[in-house]
């Protein structure tokens, strides 16, 4: 992609930190910006667990993914809160659109979860403001305490439809999301037709922990980054993490350009 040089994104990396410190370490050149795609699950600051990018100079982005609040409020702060993260909060992308090596990239963090949205079904909600009202009616095997903590979990997470359509409109060269699009089996189709909408042309994920570049007949791209890896806007490979997950065919309506 023009204009893409100098930037890395990073599959979930799962606090297997050694991945991105010995690929880092490999390279001749540092990338100017990284951007880590989602379920780093964060057991100390993210300032500090991304020292092997900050030091070398590295601008830190980043989007959340569905495992980053596996530990609750406490590994949620330790991404999330800017009074822990000075250095890497700035870096936050979901919701908004940055300028990042010359490309306007926009961040979507999270996954679908049926009590929200779960496409292609409608959303069972739209605003994070319904969420108490809805979890009232869970029965009563579900004490106060089990509640309050669905619903942070929730309302962190999940992909919410208010997020969703506050992006509609605006502009972007690059969809950077946790969830996938339709190019793998388990995808959803929102998220290319938001791309669609922002007027990018490349999707770039996690989550899957598989490697591929997707290509839609319009010439969508869509590249799936695996758990660790660090690859280019091109689906160039800079370097090797977890052994991906296999596969597969791309479903109808998709074809590999690059695919290991």
């Amino acid at each position: 992609m023009a204009g893409a040089g100098g930037i890395v994104f990073v599959g979930d990396l799962h606090r297997r930190w050694d991945y991105l410190e010995d690929g880092l370490a490999a390279l001749a050149t540092p990338p100017a910006a990284a951007v880590l795609l989602g379920d780093m699950e964060c057991d100390a600051p993210l300032d500090l667990l991304a020292a092997p990018l900050l030091r070398r100079g590295v601008a830190v982005h980043w989007i959340f993914g569905n495992h980053d609040y596996d530990g609750g409020p406490e590994m949620w702060a330790n991404l999330a809160a800017p009074e822990r993260n000075p250095l890497t909060a700035p870096g936050a992308l979901h919701g908004r659109v940055a300028e990042i090596g010359g490309l306007r990239v926009v961040g979507l963090g999270g996954v679908f979860r049926r009590r929200v949205w779960e496409p292609p079904a409608p959303p069972r909600l739209r605003r994070r403001a319904e969420l108490e009202a809805d979890l009232n009616k869970l029965d009563a095997g579900w004490n106060a305490a089990q509640r309050q903590a669905l619903g942070e979990a929730l309302a962190a997470m999940a992909i919410w439809p208010e997020d969703w359509e506050a992006l509609l409109g605006q502009r972007a060269d690059v969809l950077v999301t946790h969830e996938a699009p339709s190019s793998r089996p388990a995808g959803a189709a929102a998220l290319e037709a938001l791309a669609r909408s922002l007027g990018a042309r490349l999707v770039v994920h996690g989550h899957h922990h598989v490697n591929a570049l997707s290509l839609a007949p319009d010439g969508l791209r869509v590249l799936s980054v695996a758990a660790g890896w660090g690859v280019d806007a091109s689906g160039a490979v800079l370097w090797a993490g977890e052994a991906p997950r296999w596969l597969g065919g791309p479903p109808p309506g998709w074809r590999y350009a690059v695919a290991p």
